[in-house]
């Protein structure tokens, strides 16, 4: 197919209803993605607890198989971030037999940047602010706090004095 002809194609299935729905049944089971109540390139292991009015962009991940993982109201995810209870690493050189899980809270309204991961034991205190390409740690983040980099660096407060 020449660039023309997909051009042209993708053209038809996006103004067409019944072929845009096929499409998108399609290419959910080609690529084998889960349904969920997000979007299709949002993908969801395990059954996270997912707020009211949250917001998680396309390529993210909800990892909350056997583990638990809470995510508060009004929270906005951006796209491409791991939000991940599971740390595999030590079974694979051999130094466990499991796969270590711990859950994750993400409390109320919480801004979480592109390309960040959330480990497993992280609780992030409402009205965080996670940066973009952040690495969380898993450890409790007081609410209000600005949080950026790998390693993380906690601006603890940085948001209270916007509040009235």
């Amino acid at each position: 197919m020449k660039n023309k002809d997909i051009l042209e194609l993708l053209e038809k299935i996006q103004t067409q209803k019944e072929l845009k729905k096929r499409f998108q049944t399609l290419l959910i089971d080609v690529l084998d993605l889960r349904s969920n109540p997000l979007h299709p390139l949002v993908f969801v292991n395990g059954t996270p607890h997912i707020g009211k009015h949250v917001y998680i962009g396309l390529f993210s991940e909800v990892n909350a198989q056997s583990s638990d993982v809470f995510i508060g109201d009004h929270c906005d995810i951006s796209s491409f971030v791991a939000i991940n209870c599971a740390d595999s690493h030590q079974l694979c050189i051999g130094h466990s037999e499991t796969i270590d899980r711990k859950p994750i809270v993400i409390e109320h309204h919480v801004f979480v940047g592109s390309h960040s991961v959330i480990k497993g034991g992280a609780h992030i205190g409402h009205h965080c602010v996670i940066s973009a390409g952040t690495i969380v740690d898993g450890q409790t983040i007081a609410p209000y706090s600005l949080v950026s980099g790998n390693p993380m660096k906690i601006k603890a407060g940085y948001y209270q004095n916007d509040q009235t």
